[in-house]
């Protein structure tokens, strides 16, 4: 079967018209051969202000359905993604080029996700507070905010969704989601797996409680600058973060921002070694290097650098590259030519910096419109230029060090800084690795890799941005309002000491 047959068989499967695959102007094309899978339509930004509208007509009554029954949609949604799961798992691997395991994984995200969203669902507490006027009880309430805009990368085109859509859901919020116009169909068959639990959900779910708006840069610039929306969940590159957060601001929205990671790893004198190459060349290597959370630095202990580079490199020297739909490669492809060509202006870069390089070069994988490469070690005598940018690629530039407090000056030196990590069995450094003077990143982990984020720990604190936290722990509350109620209970409203006045 070709791959274009493939992917309208699962789309059908998944509940979308094969009108849909050749209804517009969008190619679409797969990483694992670079051919053009289905050409879909696009929304104008006229008519995603439209259903924006409508979604905010839903969200007029959505906030009005119990908290538990809004739950009770989000359990059935995760029911269809069981349903669903290899489906839309091989389709993530064909739109994105990931290998089996991490498509079906992102799916198990989505599903984990909607667990978790379904006991927040009897759990949006507010607290009851100490008042100091007599016969008064203060307490707070949370609302439901809105209409919750959603715009998503291609690297993880529906576990980004369902981290924020499953939260809004239960919030009592409506969602209007933009995906990367690289990554339509995923989108579009989430679409129709929501529509499913919608239809076994009955009518309390209003029309337009999912919008999904497929389209280009203004489509994007619709969905922040309308004021029906008042959070914007967005994930990308920082640069993305810097014009979307500014536009945000303006109008007092608020903004939940996930952008780069150029994350980094420390291996200290007394690390298991064998436990840190496994999970480095993972963090490092796994999809190609295209994870926010993807490990890009190493500051390794000048006393076991000879020791574990060495064994890193074999490892990359042997690791498979190749088809990730066939046979048994570990690593697929990258997303498209603009990423090669930024992969090698990195390479040359840090070669021009003093850097060595360790693979690196293309792969012929037997599609020339495909790009496939080996993914690159780069020891560098230092961090500076390229080192200090993220390449969403697989680089790991390792670095020697000697002295921890200066490591970690080292390592919190870049700007964009999701996700961290330190290889040691030294209490005194894990500690201070995890205190207020270590790890300035929103994930810091103790030896474990930087990559593998879980449902029910918030996902996010991006240093540059002032953060966003998604999928677990409080996180919430960005998608509800909060007030503070007063109730006076008391015979009388008592006034300030000394004031008084007639009210008859």
């Amino acid at each position: 079967m070709t791959l274009v047959n493939e992917t309208s068989a699962l789309l059908s499967k998944l509940g979308v018209s094969a009108a849909a695959l050749s209804a517009g102007d969008l190619a679409v094309s797969s990483p694992v051969t670079g051919e053009t899978i289905a050409t879909v339509a696009q929304v104008s930004a006229a008519t995603a202000a439209k259903a924006i509208d409508e979604a905010h007509a839903a969200f007029l009554e959505w906030r009005k359905v119990p908290a538990p029954r809004r739950g009770e949609l989000v359990r059935l949604l995760g029911e269809e993604l069981r349903a669903h799961k290899d489906e839309l798992g091989r389709l993530v691997s064909i739109e994105v080029g990931k290998i089996p395991s991490e498509g079906l994984g992102e799916v198990q995200e989505m599903i984990d996700i909607c667990d978790f969203a379904v006991g927040l669902s009897r759990q949006l507490y507010g607290l009851t507070i100490a008042t100091e006027r007599p016969g008064h009880r203060m307490m707070e309430t949370w609302h439901p905010l809105g209409v919750v805009g959603v715009i998503s990368a291609f690297n993880f085109p529906v576990a980004v969704w369902s981290w924020n859509a499953a939260l809004a859901l239960v919030c009592g919020d409506s969602v209007v989601w933009k995906p990367s116009e690289k990554t339509p169909l995923t989108a579009l068959a989430c679409e129709a797996i929501f529509a499913r639990a919608v239809k076994r959900f009955g009518d309390d779910a209003p029309h337009g409680l999912l919008k999904v708006l497929v389209g280009g840069a203004d489509v994007g610039e619709a969905l922040v600058d309308h004021p029906r929306v008042p959070l914007v969940s967005a994930t990308g590159s920082t640069r993305m973060g810097r014009a979307v957060g500014p536009r945000l601001a303006g109008r007092f929205a608020r903004a939940v921002l996930e952008l780069g990671g150029n994350n980094a790893g420390i291996v200290c004198p007394s690390a298991d070694l064998d436990m840190a190459l496994r999970a480095i060349a993972f963090g490092a290597m796994g999809t190609a290097g295209q994870r926010c959370t993807t490990m890009r630095r190493l500051f390794v202990h000048e006393s076991v650098y000879d020791q574990i580079v060495p064994r890193l490199k074999k490892a990359y020297e042997s690791v498979t590259v190749g088809n990730p739909l066939e046979g048994r490669a570990l690593i697929g492809p990258l997303i498209d030519k603009a990423a090669f060509d930024g992969m090698q202006k990195a390479l040359e870069e840090a070669k021009a910096a003093g850097g060595s390089v360790t693979g690196g070069v293309r792969v012929d994988a037997g599609h020339a419109e495909a790009f496939y490469v080996r993914p690159a070690i780069v020891e560098m005598p230092s961090q500076a230029g390229p080192v200090m940018e993220e390449t969403f690629a697989p680089i790991l530039y390792v670095m020697k060090y000697s002295d921890f407090d200066a490591v970690i000056a080292e390592h919190n030196a870049v700007g964009a800084g999701l996700s961290s990590s330190i290889f040691t069995r030294d209490i005194q450094e894990a500690e201070r690795f995890l205190s207020a003077e270590g790890s300035d990143c929103g994930i810091a982990n103790v030896n474990i890799g930087t990559s593998g984020a879980e449902i029910g720990g918030a996902f996010g604190g991006e240093k540059e941005t002032g953060g966003g936290r998604e999928s677990g722990s409080d996180a919430w509350k960005a998608y509800m309002r909060r007030a503070t109620n007063t109730v006076n209970y008391s015979k009388a409203l008592p006034l300030a000491q000394g004031v008084s006045f007639d009210i008859d």
